[in-house]
């Protein structure tokens, strides 16, 4: 079976890459509960059972670590991965830690999960480059991307069932495309437009509407701060008769943001990080949002602001 990694949660990827490592490495390989890891999501020490294979095995302590992203069709080359240039990637940051632990003698072995593909000489690459920058032997580095990860459940199809994972536990996960296109058209048409937006007179009050859904009045208030100007703006982008369709994509990505929301919610229990994560989720999934971020969180201001999604009532 063929999972959508990043419709998992950061946990969930974690778990399976280390339901995993109890096939590869032996069933003591151990998990750590989620917080400052220290560069570590799990370990395990003695002989490996399979890896790197039953007549060489790895001997000693492994670390693992579980690098996921909501990012669609992401590689390990990507510079937010690894950047010669700067320090402030994924790679950059873990770098450090896996350091430390060699230096304390705390690690022989390293492998490295992430749902990102991996090319053959980005593999050679950053696997030197981890071995040199933690002093550990080449041989003692594994990545696994997309590829490696697919070779592994076929191999051990009872992994996901060991590290729990059933589609329909999947985090909120939203296809941005509908919204793309909205606000890729938006954002070339408010070059100098204003006006400002009021709730419809049907809807609940903005107060009323942020205590049904447990949104704090801080948040709720720098979101109106920031954002109402644009909601106006939208409303008559929106309505104008050459935008029909544009309007009709609008309705496709509310309706599917709302649903996703009503159904997921329990995992996002105030409506504070539900904003957050969705709109960090939507600029990770979509060039054209990930270059209009303010403009992302707008539109998706003007969706609650509007009563799009969201509750409007405790029943």
């Amino acid at each position: 079976m063929k999972y959508a990694y990043e419709e998992l949660s950061p946990e969930q990827f974690e778990d399976v890459a280390i339901a995993i490592c109890q096939f590869l490495l032996g069933a003591g390989c151990q998990g750590f509960a989620t917080g400052p890891d220290g560069g570590r999501d799990a370990k395990f020490v003695g002989t490996a059972e399979e890896h790197p294979s039953k007549a060489e095995p790895w001997r000693g302590t492994t670390i693992i670590q579980a690098k996921h992203t909501n990012g669609y069709n992401k590689s390990f080359s990507d510079p937010d991965f690894f950047s010669e240039k700067t320090a402030d990637t994924i790679l950059g940051q873990e770098l450090p830690r896996i350091k430390r632990l060699r230096a304390a003698a705390q690690v022989d072995h390293y492998i490295l999960f992430s749902n990102r593909r991996l090319t053959a000489n980005t593999e050679s690459t950053l696997r030197a480059r981890i071995a040199n920058g933690a002093s550990l032997p080449l041989s003692s580095v594994f990545l696994s991307g997309v590829e490696q990860l697919e070779v592994w459940l076929k191999r051990y199809p009872q992994a996901p069932a060991i590290a729990a994972i059933d589609p329909v536990d999947s985090p909120l996960t939203v296809g941005p495309d509908d919204l793309a296109e909205v606000v890729e058209r938006l954002a070339e048409h408010l070059k100098g437009s204003s006006s400002e937006a009021s709730p419809p007179v049907s809807r609940v009050s903005y107060e009323q509407k942020n205590s049904i859904n447990q949104m704090s009045k801080e948040y709720g208030t720098e979101l109106r701060k920031r954002y109402l100007k644009e909601s106006g703006q939208i409303k008559s982008f929106l309505a104008a008769p050459e935008n029909s369709e544009l309007q009709a994509l609008y309705e496709a990505a509310a309706e599917d943001f709302q649903l996703q929301i009503l159904a997921k919610r329990k995992d996002h229990q105030s409506f504070d990080e539900l904003f957050a994560y969705l709109t960090r989720l939507l600029v990770e999934r979509d060039p054209v949002l990930r270059r209009n971020k303010r403009l992302t969180r707008a539109m998706v201001f003007y969706m609650y602001w509007n009563c799009d999604i969201g509750l409007e009532s405790d029943a």
